[in-house]
């Protein structure tokens, strides 16, 4: 029995020591592995695609006359105590001050084809005399410069397309979709920030659709350091395809903080095709005025949800000779749906001049379809249209009614006012400061034209507007509100 026993001891010794060397060589194969993937990473690099893409971003320098200045302008305040000191010594040394001079200024920019065709922001080549393009072809070789012209611009989305004369076909790189990238995705930013010549940087999306200060704008925003210079500049994907132009950046110092802007290739590739068959941009016109749809505007208006873009005027344009209406609300255009009005605004100048497109509307509780033929917003810009009222004779009278004192157009209001003869409507003489109206930015002056969507002349008809909506269970009123000729609606409470 000690024998049997001590034979299944040395067994389970046996035993416990090849599970010892089975996991002892287990743990050594995941070490190789782990440090064979942490190798591998370490070298990983950007280098071989930077090198791949690099030969088609460009530097550009800019040449502007400017004239002299004359006294110590931008060398010290007006009026400060030694402006008499420098404009001495500006007079000691003769008139050069005055002179005109030449102001050199450095941007960036990308080839897009073999033929020349280079895409940079306007802001880089605006009001020069001069443009040159520096090329990098590399191989240890001196970068060479080619004088360019300017194809044409686009102060609304900061582009300009740019073309050189080369002696033999260019690298370029090629417009990715940038609708596809993802927050978080790696990109790389390339130009010539700060003027210190060609430079690359990384870093990731931040975030999508960002809009700064244009109808236009779809800005991507990244952490990969943007700096001056870099205007113009393209940012990459992964796959080398540009999927931005660099343009701004947002920083209390001037330099890059990690919050850079590059405006979307999509947006880009539309404006870059335009400039190059005509030189300039042709934008699709739908002709009205629109502002957002609020919660309580919804709920004047009948409508399920928040949403599409509410028409606050319609004049002589397309949408007018289509029978579109001040207070249809668009809910979609061209088979999209109008989320808000920065979504229409964008569709509408994305689309075709003269394409002939349905835009479905709600109107007067239901849906409604009108085919309209889109006009140029370039030129409707340049005809600078206004606006037409209708008219209907006032009564005397004056009420306080939601928050506001109102009285019925005259002809002295009118006079006061600056108001065309044939405005009508009623007018706001005083507004409760404590009350919804002063809050939603109503003010003494403003003129209401319409109450629930129809138009009103008398205090009468606000009254019989204001009892239809609560009859049909509203909480709220619909006013169209006229400031200056601007039209925009605002929804008031109609209270118990």
């Amino acid at each position: 029995m000690q024998a049997h026993a001590r034979s299944i001891s040395v067994r389970q010794d046996e035993g416990v020591g090849f599970m010892r060397l089975m996991w002892l060589a287990i743990a050594g194969m995941i070490l190789v592995l782990a440090q064979s993937v942490a190798a591998q990473a370490r070298s990983e690099s950007l280098a071989p695609l930077a090198e791949k893409i690099s030969p088609a971003v460009v530097n550009i320098t800019t040449s502007t006359l400017i004239e002299g200045q004359t006294g110590p302008q931008g060398i010290v305040p007006e009026g400060s105590p030694f402006e008499d000191f420098f404009r001495d010594f500006q007079d000691r040394n003769g008139d050069d001050e005055n002179r005109p001079r030449r102001s050199n200024a450095l941007g960036s920019g990308f080839v897009i084809s073999e033929d020349g065709y280079i895409v940079t922001n306007n802001h880089v080549i605006a009001e020069a005399d001069e443009i040159l393009v520096e090329f990098f072809p590399g191989d240890g070789q001196p970068p060479e410069e080619l004088p360019a012209k300017v194809i044409g611009t686009d102060e609304k989305t900061d582009i300009a397309l740019l073309k050189v004369e080369a002696p033999g076909p260019l690298q370029y790189v090629q417009f990715g979709d940038s609708d596809v990238a993802r927050v978080g995705d790696w990109v790389i930013a390339m130009g010539n920030p700060l003027g210190q010549g060609f430079s690359v940087s990384a870093g990731i999306v931040s975030a999508r659709n960002r809009a700064l200060s244009g109808s236009y704008d779809d800005y991507i925003q990244t952490d990969a350091a943007i700096n001056r210079g870099n205007s113009g500049g393209p940012l990459f994907n992964m796959n080398g395809e540009v999927i931005g132009v660099n343009t701004a950046i947002l920083s209390p110092n001037g330099g890059s903080i990690g919050i850079g802007f590059s405006m979307a290739s999509n947006v880009v590739v539309k404006v870059v095709d335009q400039l190059r068959e005509f030189g300039e941009t042709r934008r699709g016109w739908l002709g009205v005025r629109i502002q957002d749809v609020t919660e309580d505007m919804a709920e004047a208006m009948g409508l399920a949800k928040p949403g599409g873009a509410l028409i606050s005027d319609v004049p002589d344009g397309p949408a007018k000779d289509a029978g579109l209406l001040a207070g249809d609300v668009i809910l979609s255009f061209d088979g999209v749906e109008v989320e808000d009005t920065r979504g229409l605004v964008r569709q509408v100048g994305e689309t075709t001049v003269g394409k002939a497109v349905r835009v479905v509307v709600h109107r007067d509780g239901g849906t409604q379809t009108v085919l309209v033929t889109l006009g140029r917003r370039e030129d409707a810009e340049r005809a600078d249209q206004g606006d037409e009222e209708t008219s209907e004779a006032p009564t005397e009278e004056n009420a306080d009614i939601l928050g506001l004192t109102i009285s019925p157009l005259t002809d002295t209001l009118r006079t006061d006012l600056g108001l065309e003869e044939d405005a009508d409507g009623l007018v706001v003489t005083e507004v409760d400061e404590a009350s919804e109206a002063f809050s939603k930015g109503l003010r003494a002056g403003d003129l209401i034209t319409e109450a629930g969507q129809q138009k009103v002349t008398s205090i009468e008809d606000l009254e019989a507007r204001m009892e239809e909506a609560r009859e049909a269970g509203r909480k709220s009123l619909l006013l169209l509100v006229r400031r200056g000729g601007d039209p925009r609606f605002v929804a008031l409470s109609l209270g118990e």
